[in-house]
């Protein structure tokens, strides 16, 4: 994922792009317990609701960078609707399936839905700008 997001470990939330079109963009990211960016989050059993966040935001960059629909640097600018349904404990391998909305060599809007095996357990729908 280095390759595809300026992010670096421990703030690099994505594991894997399942697959990228300009449609949809489906990625997969497992939160382990044992980080220390994460050691002190929701007493220590559950991934924070803006951690997931920002874990989709960064599938969606990722796919779109795959992609090839805009080069440069991108920011996470607002986030235009989040709502959780279900907790997401460390260790459970969260699928996201990402719809782009809008893609411009400027904007990037996405909406994405997580979720852990074939519950949803959030949705969140965002935008990002190029900064550079």
């Amino acid at each position: 994922m280095e390759e595809l997001l300026p992010h670096r470990h421990p703030f690099l939330f994505v594991d894997e792009i399942l697959s990228a079109t300009m449609e949809e963009i489906i990625g997969t990211q497992t939160f382990s317990r044992s980080s220390s960016l994460l050691n002190h989050n929701f007493e220590n059993k559950h991934v924070s609701p803006s951690f997931i966040i920002e874990s989709m935001a960064q599938c969606g960059g990722a796919g779109v960078k795959l992609l090839g629909v805009s080069a440069g640097l991108f920011g996470l600018v607002s986030i235009d609707h989040a709502e959780f349904f279900e907790p997401a404990e460390y260790g459970k391998k969260l699928k996201y399936v990402v719809k782009n909305i809008k893609l411009t060599i400027n904007i990037i809007k996405q909406s994405g839905q997580a979720y852990i095996d074939d519950t949803l357990i959030g949705e969140a729908s965002w935008m990002c700008v190029k900064l550079s």
